[in-house]
């Protein structure tokens, strides 16, 4: 699953960033980690070489090639380019990926990609998030000191001719992706699709934003652990974060782009907007709204309108139910929130939509009357707490019964084993070569014991027990079901019709 980053530096002092490669870092502000003596902290592992830098080092060779072409002269000139090739960290483990094997992996990929240039190749063990997984910076001098081999991704002379700046273009990054791609196959290592976009893209901003606020969470967390208090957070979100978990939650429950959008508003105020083919979206309390390539690829346009097709193509009892009851909003406190005109005429006409709504339904059920209403809530009550404590009785006897046939039959299975320790004639030998069997003994004989089963029951009356027990639950649940769906409309309706003689009065005082 290795990755592909590039990143462009303006930084003229080359020894910068060998300085980097070498030595530690902090992960947040980017300086160097001193000693107690005050000198820089060496990273404790790493490999690293240089190509096409002749006698000279790596520094020396970029600025010997800027003053002989004439090149890098202005501030705003991109000096160098890092490509950073990261594995996955389960590559060490399955594959055997080692820093040395990744090293010269790296060393084989800019030799073919990046000829005439002054380069530095080095590896490390682990990256920023701890992960374990290796990882290799390739940092290119920007500046080609010999004509290369035209290759079919380059598409202009400077791409190949002596004295010209190598470009990332978007056809040489793709060239890139499918060599790191190819690369991996190669070597037997995990890979991923690299040509088509993340589900959910993270920025190298947002990347950092989610550990500067992760880390000041955390502080927060522990103060208020110390003082003895819960904490309300355990991981941070950014906006970016809040906003792809609010537009998915809408999305997986919608089936066209109209109620998609509408939905969207009623719940999250996010307004939704297309323009030339593409998505952005817009959240409560911005005023520029956000494209959505920057949220990820299942946000844009085309992957929403396969998904809300999708949506429509499932079975009917996954659709919302059309005698849903929707809840009355408050439009004063909505107001309130700075929300605007267009955004309180949809509510009035959602509030109007969901009046008309709970009038059928009470109609339906002839429960215009406040104490039929009532009462009727208290029995669906009454029913939904017994059939609920029927399922929960049910569900532990299943749950019992599974975890009795699977120590029978591992009893069963094991039982040889922990007979033949008895006469072995080195019992710890014997124990360290069957570990498994009699770990899996031991415990069952542990579970019959707490439990006081002294006679194992038969499997084929264990399995006629549990499909008993699955199917009175089946029955009861459906109880459970029903009960509570209508308990929650009736609930909505009543709390929808005082919600609606609650605001009529201010207004007829009004008059």
């Amino acid at each position: 699953m290795a990755t592909l980053k590039h990143i462009s530096s303006k930084n003229s002092d080359y020894t910068a960033i060998e300085a980097y490669l070498v030595y530690q870092h902090d992960a947040f502000t980017g300086k160097q980690l001193l000693d107690e003596q005050g000198r820089p902290k060496l990273r404790e592992s790493y490999l690293l070489d240089t190509l096409e830098c002749g006698d000279f080092s790596f520094a020396t060779a970029c600025l010997l090639a800027n003053r002989k072409y004439g090149k890098n002269t202005q501030h705003g000139d991109i000096k160098s380019h890092q490509y950073i090739i990261s594995f996955d960290p389960r590559d060490a483990a399955d594959n055997g990926l080692t820093m040395e094997k990744a090293q010269a992996l790296g060393l084989k990929f800019c030799e073919e990609n990046f000829p005439g240039h002054p380069a530095i190749v080095c590896t490390h063990p682990d990256g920023h998030n701890h992960s374990g997984n290796i990882h290799v910076h390739i940092v290119i001098g920007s500046v080609r000191t010999r004509e290369v081999e035209r290759k079919p991704y380059m598409q202009k002379p400077r791409d190949w001719l002596e004295g010209m700046k190598h470009s990332s273009t978007a056809q040489t990054m793709r060239h890139l992706r499918v060599e790191v791609m190819e690369l991996c196959e190669g070597a037997g290592l995990y890979q991923i699709d690299l040509l088509n976009g993340s589900k959910e893209r993270v920025s190298e901003a947002e990347y950092w934003a989610r550990r500067r606020g992760q880390l000041k969470l955390d502080r927060e967390n522990a103060a208020l652990t110390a003082a003895g208090q819960p904490s309300r957070q355990k991981k941070f979100e950014t906006m970016k974060d809040t906003l792809r978990k609010q537009i998915s939650s809408v999305l997986y429950r919608t089936t066209s782009f109209e109620e998609f959008s509408d939905r969207l508003m009623q719940q999250y105020g996010i307004t939704v907007k297309e323009s030339r083919g593409l998505l952005s979206y817009l959240p409560s309390g911005r005023t520029k709204f956000i494209r959505a390539k920057h949220l990820g690829d299942k946000f844009d346009k085309a992957a929403v309108l396969a998904t809300l097709q999708a949506n429509a193509e499932r079975k009917p009892k996954a659709q919302f139910k059309q005698d849903a009851i929707g809840k009355l909003i408050d439009i004063q406190s909505r107001m309130t929130e700075g929300k605007g005109i267009g955004y309180k005429r949809w509510l009035t006409k959602h509030n109007l939509k969901v009046m008309a709504q709970t009038v059928k339904l009470l109609q339906e059920k002839d429960l215009t009357d406040e104490d039929t209403l009532n009462q009727r809530i208290t029995e669906l009550e009454t029913k939904y707490h017994d059939a609920l404590a029927v399922v929960k009785d049910l569900e532990g006897r299943m749950k019992f019964n599974k975890e009795l046939r699977y120590h029978i039959a591992a009893y069963t299975s094991t039982k040889n084993v922990a007979q033949q320790l008895k006469t072995a004639k080195r019992p710890a030998a014997f124990e360290e070569q069957h570990r498994a069997e009699l770990t899996a003994y031991r415990a069952a004989a542990a579970y019959f014991k707490a439990n006081n089963i002294t006679k194992l029951p038969s499997s084929k009356k264990l399995e006629a027990e549990y499909a008993q027990l699955a199917s009175e639950k089946a029955k009861f649940y459906e109880q459970y079901k029903e009960s509570k769906e209508e308990l929650l409309k009736l609930k909505t309706a009543k709390q929808n019709v005082v919600s609606f003689f609650r605001e009529e009065e201010p207004a007829q005082q009004e008059r």
